[in-house]
């Protein structure tokens, strides 16, 4: 394990020359661009996937099932991908997933979605690693090149990213409260003059992704031309896959990673089918949404600035977790459909509630995993998107088939589960870094000691 001091200790030594900041590459041009081109592409994704189980119904719910389930599998090779690629170009070629999703909802049916649907979840799980791997990796140069704490840089880079990210809820659908009008006996109108829109935004953000620089050093990362290398990778593909897991750090934080999954997926599924809907209808989903992704954006932004170590993103994901939970109180315990202005905003209410511990749980588990698993960055973001992916999968195959009151209690209980597992693996990290002091102190007193007697 990672001692605690390289948690929170500046983790690029600062004496003599080293103080000095050393002429290199500025990344922070690399984070703008990336950002921007996930917002194009995302606004138009998540706004399209707000609907699927409104405007699509039980279809809709199928779809994002299978895309989740697809997801999941294809995550455990994509760290493999990734290497193979370089993180640059499979964040390129993720964006063609999602792009052939939106254009399938023009004609939504059976042969298209699920096609549709399935390659997604291959294109998610290459630009999901693919990001958490050019990430994390610019932020760790531009620490080195200039001299700067590396959880601070890391910090400030995922919150940067993760404000950007969840301003796409906010753009995306203000969008569709514009386009989206609802029509007689529940049906909607203005969704292919929607999707046409967001396939141009996506089209825009995947220009822009061709402008990000690669990682240093990338391309000789990955034997893309080596018939000899790429077996070899093929055959290391279950070590891979397993090894992550054998890591204690890893498991101790499997919850917290199906439980960012899951809340996502309570929102997408339930919240605007069973409360945002019956209160102010299916266009309205779209203005709860932009709520819920402006309040994100904040909160992502903020959490980054005030991430420093493990000690702190246990403090501030443990701060998260209150937040929605009281949301999840509410629902079970005390709300009631009203009319009027109140029955409007309290749907509000609580998607800016959801989405403050939405940003603090992307940017923070984000900061994580760039912490402690600094030797397999694409294998822990792998590990992140097939843990997320899975709860995200069940909840939407069985949000047909439970109760909302049941879909609580379980978001209640894996919370509190969550909590409790997160402060469990600080105290250890904390205890592990305690003997590993304790042991270098010991060494590098005793042994002068053995020398005199001698």
């Amino acid at each position: 394990m990672e001692s605690r001091n390289d948690e929170e200790a500046p983790l690029i030594s600062a004496s003599g020359e080293d103080r000095k900041v050393r002429a290199g590459k500025c990344y922070t041009r690399d984070v703008h661009i990336l950002s921007i081109s996930f917002l194009l592409i995302f606004l138009a994704y998540g706004a399209a996937q707000n609907l699927e189980t409104t405007v699509n119904k039980d279809l809709g719910t199928i779809s994002l099932g299978i895309l989740y389930v697809s997801f999941m599998f294809c995550s455990m090779v994509a760290s493999l991908v990734v290497r193979l690629m370089g993180s640059k170009n499979a964040l390129v070629l993720g964006t063609t997933g999602y792009w052939l999703f939106v254009a399938a909802n023009l004609k939504p049916s059976w042969f298209t979605m699920v096609p549709a649907s399935l390659y997604l979840g291959f294109a998610a799980s290459i630009i999901w690693v693919g990001q958490g791997t050019y990430l994390t990796s610019i932020a760790r140069s531009h620490a080195t090149d200039h001299g700067l704490h590396e959880g601070s840089v890391i910090g400030v880079f995922n919150g940067e990213f993760w404000a950007m990210f969840a301003c796409h809820q906010l753009f995306g659908n203000l969008i569709t409260l514009a386009l989206l009008k609802d029509g007689k006996e529940g049906s909607t109108s203005g969704t292919t003059l929607l999707m046409l829109v967001f396939l141009f935004s996506m089209t825009l953000g995947t220009i822009l992704m061709f402008f990000i620089r690669k990682i240093d050093g990338e391309d000789g990362k990955g034997p893309v031309g080596s018939p000899v290398g790429l077996v070899d990778s093929l055959a290391s593909l279950p070590r891979m896959i397993i090894t992550p897991l054998l890591d204690i750090r890893m498991l101790l934080i499997v919850p917290l990673l199906a439980y960012s999954g899951l809340q996502q997926a309570f929102v997408w599924a339930e919240f605007t089918k069973e409360i945002v809907t019956p209160a102010i209808g299916v266009s309205g989903v779209g203005g709860a949404m932009a709520v819920y992704g402006a309040l994100d954006a904040v909160c992502s932004m903020t959490a980054g600035r005030f991430t420093s170590g493990l000690s702190s993103i246990t403090f501030i994901v443990s701060g998260g977790a209150v937040a929605q939970a009281s949301v999840f109180l509410w629902l079970l315990l005390g709300y009631r459909q009203t009319s009027g202005v109140l029955g409007t905003a309290y749907p509000l209410i609580m998607a800016a509630i959801l989405g403050i511990g939405d940003g603090i749980l992307n940017t923070q588990i984000s900061a994580l995993l760039a912490l402690l698993f600094k030797h397999d960055t694409e294998g822990a973001f792998a590990q992140l998107k097939v843990w997320q992916s899975a709860a995200i999968a069940i909840v939407f195959f069985l949000s047909p088939y439970i109760s909302l009151q049941a879909m609580l209690i379980v978001m209640l209980v894996m919370r509190d589960f969550t909590v409790e597992e997160t402060h469990f693996t600080s105290s250890l990290l904390f205890q592990n870094s305690l003997s590993r002091n304790s042991l270098r102190f010991r060494r590098h007193n005793l042994v002068p000691e053995v020398y005199t007697v001698i």
